[in-house]
């Protein structure tokens, strides 16, 4: 079992960024997704800067692989889209079809979380591609996972998402900017103000949704730790630690400790979880449901690691 960290999903700035990727370098992921896939006016890093974080990452030894964007809207887009497609030296995770088109038949890709692969025949479809690892959508869950996995010999990697908020939809319109009555061309970066997107509550003040900016993610936080014996039996190849601002390292290593046979004591301390859990759709529940442990009570955050 190898642990995987997703693609930074939050707007951060440039120093930050560069900072939280230097600490990576010391931790025990063995994948790093990179790249800008939530919206292409966040440029506080350029294409060149993502290399130059691959390349640090590669002699560290980890695996990169860059990350596309949800959403392709302009030519400037396709114009990114093509270089992360054609950059000759990392692998590629595609998530859409224009990025399936560029790589198809030329080198090996991931099939992202967004290309809604549900079933064995369209599994096969984009291994036929090139794909050479998948990651499961999000609301596929444990039965029809399992059903996809035991129809025979598979011969990819199969990856689950398997720690942070659920990107449950991508839009258009920006709702960040909305929320600031900003049009979305003139958003001024305001998702640079939540680091861990905008928390959207019902009137009962119930933490909802999450807004970041073209991006829908849940408010609680999807926590599949006590499933890791589970999946490793089932032949999962890679868990999907999804960045957080804080504690990301302490995340990781509590998934790598399981990972590696540790015991996993559902009663055990949790300081690392730093929201309401669920993992109702991986147990063909409501997503925001929590199913078996009793991790679903908000916890204080310790200063940032």
């Amino acid at each position: 079992m190898r642990i995987s960290l997703g693609p930074l999903l939050y707007y951060w700035p440039r120093d930050k960024v560069l900072a939280f990727y230097n600490r990576v370098a010391t931790w025990p992921v063995d994948s790093v997704y990179l790249g800008e896939t939530v919206c292409s006016k966040r440029y506080e890093l350029r294409m060149d800067d993502w290399l130059q974080i691959a390349k640090q990452l590669t002699d560290a030894g980890k695996e990169v692989v860059l990350s596309t964007c949800e959403l392709i809207e302009s030519e400037s887009d396709l114009r990114t889209l093509r270089k992360i497609c054609g950059n000759g030296e990392f692998l590629v995770e595609a998530n859409d079809l224009g990025a399936v088109h560029l790589l198809a038949g030329k080198v090996p890709f991931v099939a992202g979380p967004y290309l809604n692969i549900y079933s064995r025949m369209s599994l096969e479809f984009f291994r036929g591609l090139g794909a050479s690892r998948w990651v499961m959508p999000l609301e596929l869950g444990h039965a029809g996972l399992q059903e996809i996995l035991r129809e025979g010999q598979l011969n990819m990697d199969t990856e689950v998402f398997s720690y942070g908020r659920l990107p449950l939809a991508v839009s258009a319109r920006c709702f960040t900017a909305r929320y600031n009555n900003l049009s979305k061309d003139d958003c001024g970066f305001r998702c640079l103000e939540h680091p861990d997107g905008l928390t959207v509550s019902t009137q009962d003040d119930e933490a909802f949704l999450v807004m970041n900016g073209l991006q829908t993610q849940s408010a609680r936080v999807y926590n599949l730790i006590d499933q890791v014996p589970s999946m490793i039996a089932m032949g999962v190849s890679h868990v999907r630690i999804s960045p957080q601002s804080m504690q990301t390292g302490d995340v990781v290593a509590q998934f790598k400790s399981i990972a590696q046979g540790a015991a996993y004591d559902p009663a055990a301390p949790a300081p690392w979880a730093p929201e309401v859990s669920c993992n109702g759709y991986w147990h063909g529940r409501p997503g925001l449901e929590q199913v078996g442990t009793s991790r679903n009570k908000r916890v204080e955050i310790k200063a940032a690691s």
